[in-house]
């Protein structure tokens, strides 16, 4: 197999890089990469002529041109989960500042600093059930999007004694396994609203979660409720919030985005894109992203893919040839394939055909090279987008 040509943005956690043996060519400068590894830079996949594929460390990939992708047969990667406990346990931590008030405490007595301590003890003895708030304990956590954050943030709420209310228009069963038998699972988002005194938003950012949480959502809410967004911050409609601050339906807004609207507002919290942000979580994102690139380049296998499906097969010892036809998922294809290499005379190992919708993606390992001629042919179809050989002769 030849080497590869990493181009890495942003800054990726070393344990991850460390996973790209001599055969990568790793850098920063990289002009024509074969594979990107990003966090939350800007990517447009038409910029890199020979790109094969891009792993986002990180959930979210709004920040690379997806649909633009797929037609050119570059498969997107993401971490799911690997960041989960890092955005739960924040949560968890902003709602106890907010509901016990913390940050205006500590801001109170910051303020007492150079008094003498007689002085301190009388101001903070008048002046402490300023600061009181209520317990977590016994509210309704209303949670929207199950994955992998929102079943740890759905669990957490339970283990902290609370009503937990979850809901998930396309629910993945791999997830819901994981789910607290005392979650109560609502039928509808509506209804989930008008029960919870803490809504809690951990949905991905597509066309249709973009200002999913508007005004009609909000005003849905039990007066006085608190509204977090440690999802993606178009998901909620920011002027929505600041009209319900002002009228009294929320009580406060907790944010991982913070935006000129919000940063001076009494009752918003905003920490700066905090999510992920643990040694931790960096690691884990960052060996994730780079171990299904690895064996995409490597194998053409595919995990976690948000454009892609999923397909994993390793090539036996008999294998010369792994040959990846990336189409359009019309009848016919794996027949058309089929029949060519056939008619050539080489004779297949084995042959893997997933389907996701929209992409088919077949891996077919050949016992023997593929002439170029051959491989023409298969990409001159209306229907193939792209093909890849990759050879483990020595």
């Amino acid at each position: 197999m030849t080497g590869y040509r990493i181009k890495v943005l942003n800054k990726i956690a070393p344990e991850g890089l460390a996973l790209f043996d001599e055969r990568f060519q790793v850098s920063s400068e990289e002009s024509d990469p074969q594979g990107i590894l990003v966090r939350s830079a800007k990517v447009d996949t038409a910029a890199y002529p020979s790109l094969l594929a891009v792993a986002r460390a990180g959930a979210g990939v709004n920040n690379i041109t997806v649909a633009k992708a797929t037609e050119q047969g570059v498969c997107i990667f993401n971490t799911p989960g690997a960041n989960a406990n890092a955005v739960a346990e924040l949560v968890f931590v902003m709602l106890g500042i907010q509901v016990r008030n913390i940050h205006h405490s500590l801001a109170f007595s910051q303020s007492l600093a150079g008094l003498a301590d007689k002085e301190i003890a009388s101001r903070i003895e008048k002046q402490k059930s300023l600061f009181k708030g209520f317990e977590l304990a016994g509210k309704t956590l209303g949670v929207l999007g199950l994955g992998k954050i929102g079943i740890r943030v759905a669990n957490g709420g339970i283990m902290r004694q609370m009503r937990v209310i979850g809901f998930d228009p396309f629910p993945a069963l791999e997830n819901i396994h994981d789910l607290s038998p005392e979650v109560s699972l609502s039928r509808s988002l509506q209804e989930m609203v008008g029960k919870s005194d803490i809504f809690t938003v951990h949905t991905p950012l597509n066309e249709k979660t973009r200002g999913l949480v508007n005004s009609e959502l909000i005003n849905r809410l039990p007066n006085g409720a608190i509204l977090v967004n440690y999802a993606r911050g178009p998901v909620v409609d920011e002027q929505a919030v600041l009209a319900a601050l002002a009228s009294g339906r929320l009580s406060a807004y907790i944010t991982d985005f913070p935006t000129s609207a919000t940063l001076a507002h009494p009752q918003i919290i905003a920490t700066p894109h905090l999510g992920a942000s643990t040694e931790e979580s960096e690691e884990h994102c960052a060996c994730m992203a780079v171990r299904e690139l690895r064996g995409y380049l490597e194998y053409g296998t595919i995990t976690h893919s948000v454009n892609f499906p999923t397909a994993e097969s390793v090539p036996s010892d008999k294998v010369h040839t792994r040959f990846i036809m990336i189409n359009r998922d019309i009848p016919d294809m794996i027949g058309f394939a089929s029949h060519a290499i056939g008619a050539s005379k080489i004779n297949i190992a084995s042959y893997l055909n997933e389907s996701n919708g929209v992409i088919g993606y077949n891996i077919i390992d050949l016992e023997s090279g593929i002439p170029q001629k051959l491989v023409a042919e298969i990409e001159a179809h209306p229907g193939v987008i792209r093909t890849r050989v990759i050879s483990y002769s020595s």
